[in-house]
């Protein structure tokens, strides 16, 4: 009954949709996942970083080849001792109040972001001074030189460093803002705003692009909509019917079970629109028992079979592949190194394991959702395989949105999650900077799980100051500790089509789905 009134409920807001009249140019998404932290120095989801990147710029960002290239900086330069970066920014750039966007702007951005994101944290610690020269110029100093600075100012890792006006950048980082304002090619539409059902964006008519070719999230962003309109479909079968009715325009991540149907429609295009592919991981609360015991994660770890894990994720194998590494196979960072024990799962090691750790049933909770197909079916294989294992679980399935809440809580609740599984972006995953589940700082402020281990920090450290043949033994160095202290179980990695109507041009590969330079006809 409540399926029965879910998918009415949805299925008459999209009647409300397709007909609603004044918006001929009005591009219609499905997204993902319901968008619930609008902040983005706030939240690390994958869709909010899509709103993020809709309504505000980062001084530098990725192209599709994963190349850092200027966005809302002009330019940038730095000084042959490469202490000192020169950031001019973009002529006539505004915010979407009409204000210009300055350079005092994006320094306290940056000093908020900073406080919130490991690759911030890090590059903060390095920062002598920040100098403004003018409205359009600052300088950032650094104490000694960095080979990662336009790295970490530019990749898409776990919060992107969006460019706010100072008002709401000096506001606490622990503090949501309110306004969101920013100087992005689309205005967020707060009034039209309904959580678990709509997000609307407009065309920000006052923007200038760049004049560089569209290039992943570089380039010209050119606007070529009045608006688009998110709707929250979380069934895929719903959201199928309404890509192959014309209903909706494009549908970000299809649930693979559905591509048949879909293949069956003559105005619908599916494709891989990421660079690299999304990376499965079985996280865990380290810091309350029983995870915080180590035996206990790498029972979990001989546990786990990923071809069975992917199989309930994604279920056809020409869209997933098994691997054991932390920085995504087929990435310049992949390495396999301490991966040996765990590449073949063993119910007897798991259990040996979990009895050498002193665990006396304690209830284990996992959290899941069906909202996300792929995270449906992995904590399901999780349950099951734990129980076998000897593990007292109990799985409580919820909306993503509350679930998001629940592991972001520091410190936890006790007993209000143990272990979960989610998937990110390989984008995110490749890179020791950037991989936001590998980060094992002991300051409690990495992401949900809170791993702790000084040496392994020392060891990432290492490997960031590293160069030429020293790098590779570096790399497998870090890659040993993180499988010794099971950091997280890696759960394999897939492809995750895109679908749109026919009519759409322009829809083009980038690290996040982007929605500018896509013309409706």
């Amino acid at each position: 009954m409540l399926r029965g009134a879910k998918l009415a409920g949805a299925l008459a807001l999209l009647t409300t949709i397709a007909f609603a009249p004044g918006y001929a140019q009005t591009l219609k998404v499905v997204p993902h996942a319901d968008l619930r932290v609008l902040d983005p120095h706030l939240a690390t989801p994958l869709i909010t970083k899509m709103h993020g990147a809709a309504v505000y710029e980062t001084l530098l960002a990725w192209d599709s080849k994963l190349n850092i290239k200027p966005v809302a900086a002009q330019s940038l330069s730095v000084s042959p001792d490469r202490l000192t970066y020169t950031f001019t920014m973009r002529p006539g750039a505004k915010f979407h109040d009409g204000s210009p966007v300055r350079a005092q702007d994006a320094i306290a951005s940056l000093k908020r972001w900073m406080t919130r994101d490991s690759l911030g944290r890090r590059l903060n610690g390095l920062v002598a001074a920040y100098e403004v020269v003018n409205d359009q110029t600052f300088h950032i100093k650094l104490k000694e030189p960095d080979s990662f600075v336009e790295f970490t100012l530019g990749a898409t890792g776990a919060l992107l460093p969006q460019i706010m006006r100072e008002k709401e950048a000096t506001t606490d980082s622990a503090t949501a803002v309110t306004e969101i304002i920013g100087s992005g090619p689309f205005k967020f539409v707060k009034g039209e705003y309904v959580p678990g059902a709509k997000v609307v964006y407009e065309k920000n008519r006052d923007y200038v692009p760049r004049t560089e070719a569209p290039d992943g999230l570089t380039g010209a962003r050119v606007v070529k909509v009045d608006r688009v309109e998110w709707t929250i479909i979380p069934d895929p079968a719903t959201a199928a019917a309404a890509l192959s009715k014309g209903e909706v325009d494009y549908w970000d991540t299809v649930a693979l079970d559905q591509l048949p149907v879909l293949a069956k429609s003559p105005d619908v295009v599916t494709g891989k629109l990421v660079p690299l592919p999304y990376v499965a991981n079985i996280r865990m609360n380290q810091i309350q028992p029983p995870f915080d015991n180590v035996k206990v994660r790498q029972a979990v770890a001989h546990l786990l079979d990923q071809n069975e894990l992917m199989q309930a994720a994604v279920g056809d194998p020409a869209w997933y592949a098994t691997c054991y590494a932390y920085f995504v196979c087929g990435s310049p960072n992949a390495t396999l190194a301490g991966s040996e024990p765990y590449s073949k799962p063993s119910v007897a090691k798991a259990k040996e394991a979990l009895a050498a750790s002193g665990y006396k049933g304690e209830k284990v909770v996992i959290l899941g959702t069906k909202e996300l197909a792929p995270i449906g079916g992995m904590v399901e294989v999780l349950n099951q395989r734990m129980k076998e294992a000897g593990f007292n679980v109990e799985l409580r399935m919820m909306a993503w949105g509350v679930l998001t809440t629940l592991i972001n809580k520091h410190p936890p609740e006790a007993d209000s999650w143990h272990i979960f599984a989610t998937y990110s972006t390989g984008g995110v995953m490749h890179h020791p900077l950037t991989n936001i589940f590998a980060d094992m700082d002991c300051n409690a402020k990495n992401v949900a799980g809170w791993p702790c281990d000084q040496e392994q920090m020392k060891l990432k450290a290492a490997y960031l100051k590293a160069s030429g043949d020293a790098q590779k033994p570096a790399l497998d160095a870090l890659h040993k500790k993180l499988w010794e202290q099971v950091v997280y179980v890696p759960g394999g990695q897939f492809d995750a089509p895109f679908a749109w109507r026919k009519n759409l041009e322009g829809v083009a590969p980038a690290a996040l789905p982007v929605f500018w330079n896509i013309t409706k006809k």
